[in-house]
């Protein structure tokens, strides 16, 4: 089999910042440190953080006193952040830059005195954490349905924002229904999108043309790598979502010549390296890289963290 792999894939820069804010807490003030909701949305990363001392916790409440905390890289509600500040834990913040940028986009259309609605999946954390964030209420869409539904009166001034792992083709009809919808409506720059979610389903697109099946690695609660899954279908190639390489069924593959496989921003590439060693016990593989973006983004640490270099071996 040849396989072909995605470029980009994997892991983004604000998951690499996520984790390397556990990573380096850990160092600087030792284990456990506290983790709100999961850092990333991958079973493999999160195991490999609590083995190193991370205790992942859904709500403030479960966090001793006095512990350090890490909040997720999807962001969380103004109210876990006030709570953390009334019981003065020291919290580092992991919320991706972008997703930071959402929550600053919508307040300050809230100040300027529009109604503000939210592109995005309910019941994600980014969702919760956005709607949490902005301070006043927020109306959320899934669907150019759900546009048609509003009860909105159409001359009120409006503004859109949307979840960051959606990408301008995943918006572009919901946001065309809002503006056939509104006489005053206003949203963010089209280049306001997650970079890293649409360079990976441009990928996944340009993949699609070169190979016969493509698989995604990533966690079945990543909503970017079930993008990623849906793409390939809707481009008419059979597409699969799995974990790891324990997951790979050899009915995908068979008599199958070219497997495309990527990954979802939050999966390491040591999942994409175990899935190609899967496939190699089904038959011979040869690997290649599509020619595609690279992507050289690094988002900063938060102060405290800034200066902590890693530990030599012993």
């Amino acid at each position: 089999m040849r396989v072909i792999l995605a470029q980009p894939r994997g892991f983004c820069a604000g998951v690499v910042r996520a984790i390397d804010i556990v990573e380096k807490a850990l160092e600087k003030y030792g284990e456990p440190v506290y983790v709100r909701h999961e850092i990333v949305h991958n079973r493999h990363v999160v195991d490999d953080l609590k083995s190193k001392g991370a205790v992942f916790v859904e709500e403030l409440h479960e966090v001793p006193d006095n512990a350090v905390t890490v909040f997720s890289a999807h962001g969380v509600p103004r109210s876990v952040v006030e709570t953390a500040q009334s019981r003065e834990l020291p919290v580092l913040d992991a919320t991706c830059p972008l997703v930071s940028k959402v929550h600053n986009q919508g307040k300050r259309y809230v100040q300027h005195g529009r109604t503000l609605i939210l592109i995005g999946h309910a019941g994600h954390p980014e969702v919760e954490g956005t709607m949490g964030q902005v301070g006043a209420p927020v109306t959320l869409v899934q669907s150019e349905a759900d546009v048609a539904k509003l009860t909105i009166a159409t001359d009120t001034p409006v503004a859109y924002i949307t979840q960051t792992t959606l990408s301008i083709d995943d918006t572009k009809g919901i946001i065309a229904a809002l503006k056939a919808k509104f006489t005053n409506i206003v949203g963010p720059e089209t280049t306001d999108i997650c970079y890293a979610t649409q360079n990976r389903q441009t990928a996944v697109r340009q993949l699609a043309t070169l190979a016969d099946v493509i698989l995604v690695v990533g966690a079945k609660n990543s909503s970017n790598s079930n993008r990623l899954v849906e793409i390939g279908r809707e481009v008419g190639k059979p597409s699969y979502l799995l974990a790891d390489g324990s997951e790979l069924k050899p009915e995908w593959v068979a008599g199958k010549s070219v497997i495309g496989l990527t990954a979802g921003a939050s999966a390491p590439e040591k999942l994409v390296e175990d899935v190609i060693a899967a496939l190699g016990r089904i038959a011979p593989v040869t690997v290649e890289t599509m020619d595609g973006k690279k992507e050289h983004i690094e988002f900063r640490l938060p102060a405290e963290l800034r200066n902590i270099d890693r530990q030599p071996a012993a």
